[in-house]
C-alpha cells in the first residue's frame, strides 16, 4: 500500500462508467416513449439525461409528455430496462481495477441516478457490492447535477472536499463534483462525449478504463 493517497475516497457513477449501459438506456427510453405515442427523441437528446432525476429527464427527453403521466412514462421505462437488464456488462477491466484501488488502501463510493432498488439488482448480479464503503441514489436524495449526493457521501465516510475525487462520463457528474468543490475525471466511453466533458475542465478526461487505471495510478 502507497504510504500517502491523494484521494482518500473515489466515488464512481454507475452506468456508463462502470457498466456497459448507456445504449440500452436510450433504447429504453426510446421504447417507452414509443410506447405512448410520444415523440421519439434522438440518441444525442435521450443520452444527455442519463444520470438525471425523473423530473429533469423526462422534461428534456420526452417534453410533450404532459407531468401528471411521469409516473406511466417511468413504469414503462423500468419494464424496458428489467428485460435488457441481464445483457449489459461491466466495461471490460472493472472488477480488477476497483479491487487494485481498495488494496492501495482507497475507500470507493457510488454516486448514481438509479434507484435504490435497481442500484442493489446491479450489485447483487455483478458482484461489485463488497467494493463500495457507501453509495447514494437518485430516489433517495437531490439528484445530480446538485451536489447533494457527494457532500453525503463526504459528511459519512468523514472526508473532506480536497480528498475526493469523482469519475463519471456524463457533464452532469462533472457539474455534480464542481459544485461540492471536489475533483473530476471524465471517462468519455460512456453517454456523453469527451468534448462535453472537457468543457467542464474536469483534472483528466480518459478513453478507456485501461487509461482510467493508468491515470488513477499514476496521480490517485
Amino acid at each position: 500500500m502507497r504510504a500517502e493517497r491523494r484521494y482518500a475516497l473515489i466515488v464512481f457513477d454507475w452506468d456508463g462508467t462502470l457498466i456497459d449501459s448507456a445504449a440500452t438506456i436510450v433504447e429504453c427510453i426510446q421504447a417507452a416513449a414509443r410506447d405512448m405515442a410520444l415523440p421519439v427523441p434522438g440518441r444525442e437528446r435521450a443520452s444527455h439525461v442519463i444520470g438525471l432525476g425523473l423530473h429533469d429527464s423526462l422534461r428534456h427527453a420526452v417534453p410533450a409528455l404532459p407531468p401528471e403521466q411521469y409516473a406511466e412514462f417511468a413504469e414503462l421505462y423500468r419494464r424496458h430496462f428489467v428485460a435488457r437488464e441481464d445483457a449489459m456488462q461491466l466495461f471490460p477491466g472493472v472488477p480488477e481495477l476497483l479491487g487494485r484501488l481498495v488494496g492501495r488502501g482507497h475507500r470507493l463510493a457510488l454516486a448514481t441516478g438509479k434507484s435504490r432498488r435497481g442500484l442493489e439488482r446491479a450489485l447483487q448480479a455483478s458482484g461489485l457490492g463488497p467494493y463500495f464503503a457507501a453509495s447514494r441514489c437518485g430516489d433517495e436524495t437531490r439528484p445530480k447535477p446538485h451536489p447533494a449526493m457527494l457532500l453525503e457521501l463526504m459528511r459519512e465516510l468523514a472526508t473532506e472536499a480536497q480528498a475526493a475525487l469523482m469519475i463519471g462520463d456524463t457533464s452532469h457528474d462533472l457539474q455534480m463534483a464542481r459544485s461540492a468543490g471536489v475533483d473530476a475525471l471524465g471517462v468519455a466511453y460512456g453517454a456523453h462525449p469527451a468534448a462535453a466533458l472537457r468543457a467542464l475542465a474536469p483534472r483528466h478526461c480518459v478513453e478507456s478504463v485501461d487509461e482510467l487505471s493508468r491515470w488513477l495510478e499514476a496521480n490517485a
